[in-house]
């Protein structure tokens, strides 16, 4: 029986997926990328009777944080980002505030006396990170069920975004059900086992080709 609640709102005009996430045996949750329309996501805790207790912060992009000053005005909650994301984001410590919450490569966060971790992938940012919850990856735009995240933008690295997919989320094991940050594929969430096997950016044998590939010139 699954132990984990994972309510997935699709929101605003880049298709982007905003999340409440916590155990299913209590009523704490976290929003994952507060962004787009605060009060769907209130409506939504309401309706599953869901307690906030913080926003996850997957990367500093304004399509993912669009809503933290509206939520905060309303919820006192810890806004949790990873430490190199706050480093280099300014917009993202204006938004967030005093609210802010670093976390480290890989620290940890309870959730209704659960434990969840916070795997720090860069590569489309220098602190973009996953919420490993469980038996799901919310993901941000690290990786898309089909795709993995811009690396041409500021902050963007190729080469560490080939070390985040073939190292950080080599870890996950195969059944843990990936939550996008967008949707762009033909379903909604997928297990990394289907993604690992059919996305293309797990194919490369190297950082070299990945990095090839993924820099060439965008049409």
């Amino acid at each position: 029986m699954e132990s984990l609640y994972v309510r997935q709102l699709k929101l605003g005009p880049m298709d982007n997926f905003v999340y409440l996430v916590g155990p299913k045996d209590s009523d704490e949750v976290l929003v994952v990328d507060a962004a787009w329309d605060v009060p769907a996501i209130e409506q939504a805790l309401a309706q599953d009777g869901k307690r906030l207790v913080g926003a996850f912060v997957s990367h500093c992009h304004g399509d993912h944080t669009n809503g933290l000053p509206e939520l905060l005005s309303r919820h006192d909650v810890p806004v949790y980002a990873q430490r190199a994301e706050v480093d280099f984001s300014a917009d993202l410590r204006n938004l967030a505030g005093g609210a802010l919450r670093p976390l480290g490569p890989g620290d940890s966060l309870t959730v209704g006396r659960r434990g969840f971790q916070a795997l720090h992938t860069p590569g489309h940012t220098p602190g973009s990170h996953c919420l490993l919850a469980q038996d799901a990856l919310v993901s941000g735009d690290t990786v898309f069920i089909n795709g993995c995240g811009r690396c041409d933008l500021r902050g963007g690295d190729p080469e560490a975004m080939y070390r985040s997919l073939s190292q950080v989320l080599l870890k996950v094991p195969d059944s843990t059900r990936l939550f996008p940050g967008h949707d762009y594929a033909d379903v909604p969430v997928a297990a990394m086992a289907d993604v690992r096997q059919h996305n293309p950016y797990f194919a490369f044998p190297d950082v070299a080709s990945f990095v090839a590939y993924r820099m060439r010139p965008r049409r």
